[in-house]
C-alpha cells in the first residue's frame, strides 16, 4: 500500500507523455500542490487515478491556466465547500515570491501532520535561471522547516542544465521512465573511462557551447568558441561532445580528415537531460526511484 513520503526526502520525477503520473504511488494526508502547468481542474480530477487522493489540500495557482479561473489578476484564495481543499490564485505572477508565501502559509496549517509539496513541473515556471535557482532553494528550505517530503515534476529537454544540476543536488530520488541512459552511461564508464570522466565534468557546458553554435557541422574548436568564460579548453571540450556523441545526444559527421566534426542538427536536448540524470545516478548523487 501506498504511505506518505518519508519527510526530509526530494523525488526529482520526469514528466511527459511516456512518463507515469507525478503523484502515482502516494499517498499524503496533507499536501500542498503547486501548479505552474495543469489546470485545476484537471490537478483535481488527476487525484482518481492514484491509490488515495489527500485528506487535505492546498493548491497554488500560478502558471497560465490561471487565466480560465481568475480574469482580475489579483491574488484570491478560496475554499471548497468540501473542507478537504483550498486554492490560491496567484494570476501568473512576475516572481517566485507570492508562490512561496502562498506555500507557506499552506505549510502553516500542516499542524502536526508532515505534509507532502508537489511541484507540477518546475520547467514551466518562465523563471530565468537565477530566479528559478532561488525558487527552489526556498522551497527546499521551507518544506524542511514544516519536516515535509517535496515531489518535483520536470520535463526533460526543458529544463536548463544548472538547473538540473542543483535538481540532482538537492534530491533524494530520480524516477525516470526509461533506466537507457543509466545502463549507457554505465556502459561509457567500463569502456572509456578517460571520456565518461570528461562527460561527467563538461556536460553542462557542451550543452550550452552545442546551443550556442550557429553552425551545422562544427568541429570542437568552434563549438567552443562560442562559450563565454568556459571551464573547458577546446580539446576537454572535444572528449565531452565525443561522450555525448557515443551517448546519442549529437552524432558525429560522416567521415572527415583532421577533427571531428559534430552534426549538431541531430541535438537532442531531452536526451542531454537524461544523459546529466544517468551520470547522478552513476556518480552516487542520486538514487533511482522503482
Amino acid at each position: 500500500m501506498s504511505a506518505p513520503p518519508e519527510a526530509g526526502t526530494i523525488s526529482l520525477r520526469l514528466v511527459g507523455s511516456e512518463a507515469r503520473p507525478l503523484r502515482s504511488g502516494v499517498f499524503p494526508q496533507y499536501a500542498v500542490s503547486v501548479l505552474f502547468d495543469t489546470d485545476l481542474d484537471a490537478w483535481r480530477r488527476g487525484w482518481r487515478g492514484t491509490d488515495r487522493s489527500p485528506v487535505h489540500e492546498g493548491v497554488v495557482v500560478a502558471g497560465e491556466t490561471t487565466r480560465s479561473v481568475s480574469s482580475s489578476g489579483a491574488q484570491t484564495t478560496h475554499v471548497l465547500s468540501s473542507p478537504r481543499i483550498a486554492y490560491t490564485l496567484l494570476g501568473e505572477p512576475d516572481s517566485s515570491t507570492p508562490v512561496i508565501a502562498a506555500v507557506e502559509e499552506f505549510l502553516n496549517t500542516a499542524d502536526d501532520v508532515a505534509p507532502t509539496v508537489f511541484i507540477d513541473d518546475i520547467t514551466s515556471t518562465r523563471m530565468d535561471r537565477s530566479a528559478c535557482l532561488a525558487f527552489l532553494e526556498a522551497m527546499v528550505e521551507r518544506v524542511a522547516s514544516a519536516g515535509g517530503s517535496l515531489v518535483i515534476g520536470c520535463t526533460p529537454g526543458s529544463i536548463d542544465g544548472v538547473v538540473l544540476d542543483r535538481l540532482i543536488d538537492v534530491s533524494t530520488t530520480v524516477r525516470m521512465p526509461d533506466v537507457g541512459p543509466i545502463e549507457a552511461v554505465e556502459r561509457l564508464r567500463r569502456n572509456d573511462p578517460t571520456t565518461f570522466g570528461y562527460v561527467r565534468q563538461h556536460w553542462i557546458e557542451a550543452g550550452c557551447g552545442i546551443e550556442a553554435c550557429d553552425r551545422n557541422y562544427p568541429q570542437a574548436k568552434q563549438v567552443h568558441s562560442c562559450l563565454s568564460d568556459p571551464n573547458t579548453t577546446s580539446r576537454t571540450l572535444g572528449m565531452a561532445l565525443s561522450g555525448l556523441a557515443s551517448l546519442s545526444v549529437i552524432r558525429t559527421w560522416g567521415d572527415t580528415v583532421g577533427s571531428t566534426r559534430y552534426d549538431l542538427t541531430t541535438y537532442d536536448r531531452a536526451a542531454l537531460t537524461m544523459v546529466g540524470l544517468a551520470f547522478g545516478v552513476a556518480t552516487d548523487r542520486l538514487d533511482i526511484e522503482q
